[in-house]
């Protein structure tokens, strides 16, 4: 079956502008599993021929599927159907990591990159003595261009060199410097995105997301890393391998 087959026809007649008819043709095909993850979609000016549409309507549909997250475009490859992300439990990985062992790029917008002093609640949890300098980086995570995460994160200035260390990834930062983390304490609770938050992850006000609250240690025993990271419900299942231990 032609991917026109599988979208049906269009009706300019109806009083739905053609791109949202195309947007909600192509989301119902993957939520019934019809469009499956990785699926390539064809070329925009193939589309728009068999649909008799203008590229500009084909362009406009996909842009939106994209900052929905149910898209992806890859340089030189096309658009394809985002495939979920499985995050395991069991391994400490940056975002970064876990992206590009999907074959997608991680990118990152940054919201604020600020240094200053620990507050009484960082200090308890990174284990610092008040007054100490720290830096905070606040940004939204992206997968091949679509808005995934935001993520607050807050290390101790003795950690890094300066500010401007972190670019793309925290831990390859860390890492370069001797501080990556090697083990972590991490909690995973079903949060509801406020209107800041949707708008920054091109979301609907009150969507449901996933907040990972994470304290990571370095080697030595020292809290280099806390971490809020605010994730998309609909784009991420978090998975763990569990054991039939002793009791």
């Amino acid at each position: 079956m032609s991917f026109a087959e599988v979208i049906g026809k269009l009706d300019a007649g109806r009083p739905t502008p053609l791109y949202q008819q195309l947007q909600q043709a192509v989301r119902e095909a993957i939520q019934r599993r019809v469009l499956k993850a990785d699926e390539a979609l064809p070329a925009e000016r193939d589309l728009a021929e068999s649909l008799s549409v203008s590229r500009i309507t084909v362009r406009k549909a996909f842009d939106g599927l994209v900052a929905e997250g149910l898209l992806s475009r890859r340089q030189g490859a096309g658009t394809f159907v985002a495939a979920r992300v499985e995050k395991s439990f069991s391994k400490l990985t940056s975002f970064s990591e876990d992206m590009a062992a999907r074959g997608r790029k991680a990118t990152s917008s940054w919201i604020s990159r600020t240094e200053g002093a620990v507050t009484p609640e960082e200090s308890l949890t990174l284990g610092l003595s008040p007054g100490t300098p720290v830096y905070r980086y606040h940004r939204i995570r992206y997968a091949d261009g679509a808005p995934m995460a935001l993520e607050y994160s807050t290390v101790p200035a003795s950690s890094l060199p300066s500010l401007e260390t972190v670019d793309v990834s925290l831990y390859r930062a860390l890492d370069a410097h001797g501080q990556r983390p090697v083990r972590a304490l991490q909690r995973l609770r079903a949060v509801l995105f406020t209107e800041e938050q949707a708008e920054l992850l091109g979301v609907a006000p009150g969507a449901a997301g996933l907040l990972i609250e994470r304290r990571a240690f370095a080697r030595d025993g020292q809290a280099v890393e806390v971490t809020q990271s605010f994730y998309r419900g609909d784009a991420y299942d978090f998975v763990a391998e569990l054991n039939d231990g002793p009791a």
